[in-house]
């Protein structure tokens, strides 16, 4: 039977659910006064069940289509513009995903990769929503190059949030991966942005305000 947790969410798996229920059990011996044990053990129990659902790894069927970026994320299309990225140089078409604490946290890769480089940096922890987090605040960049027409390089950017302090990558250089493969996840509320280049023949296939889900939901159709 697959337990549908993510192995990304050790050791806050172990700990945090340890510690929620200590502090209950430790209310239900020394707080006698049932009109503040039962709403503080009500709350410290809805803490517990969405720190759970927060590592939760939902089964997915990803529908195979290369010619068809999927989302690398769970969350809220924010923005959709045009940028001079330094990786993918002018004209670099940039969406935006603001996942928010409620969201599933894995990222997937958008098609069949390669991955080229890995480029983590330090940064600041400002509201994800706003699209000038990703320049400023802790990131993680990953490189890739596709493997099926058209072979141009993508990058997918791992934006940490005012609450997201935990970037996780397990993506390895030089390694190829399968379009909606896992390679990480942002811990607690986040950012997620798909680069591609300016040149290529292809269209949106979302909007800002759109819900989308990692490996499930089309955000370019190559044409």
């Amino acid at each position: 039977m697959r337990l549908p947790l993510t192995k990304y969410g050790l050791p806050q798996l172990v700990v945090f659910p340890v510690l929620v229920c200590l502090v209950m059990s430790l209310l239900f011996v020394f707080l006698k006064n049932p009109r503040f044990l039962f709403p503080a053990e009500a709350i410290l129990f809805f803490v517990l069940i969405w720190m759970l659902s927060f590592f939760r790894d939902p089964m997915r069927i990803i529908n195979h289509d290369e010619m068809i970026l999927l989302s690398p994320a769970d969350g809220t299309v924010t923005d959709i513009s045009q940028v001079d990225d330094t990786s993918l140089g002018p004209g670099t078409t940039r969406i935006g995903i603001f996942l928010s604490i409620f969201s599933v946290h894995l990222n997937r890769f958008p098609c069949s990769v390669r991955v080229e480089s890995i480029s983590y940096k330090k940064g600041k922890f400002k509201n994800a929503m706003s699209p000038e987090s990703g320049r400023i605040n802790e990131s993680n960049d990953i490189l890739m190059v596709r493997l099926c027409d058209p072979k141009i390089r993508l990058l997918v950017r791992q934006v940490s949030g005012a609450i997201a302090r935990r970037i996780v990558c397990k993506a390895v250089v030089n390694t190829e991966y399968r379009q909606g493969e896992q390679f990480g996840m942002i811990k607690f509320g986040s950012r997620t942005e798909l680069y591609l280049p300016a040149g290529g023949r292809f269209e949106l296939a979302v909007k800002i305000g759109d819900k989308v889900s990692a490996g499930l939901t089309p955000l370019i159709r190559y044409q």
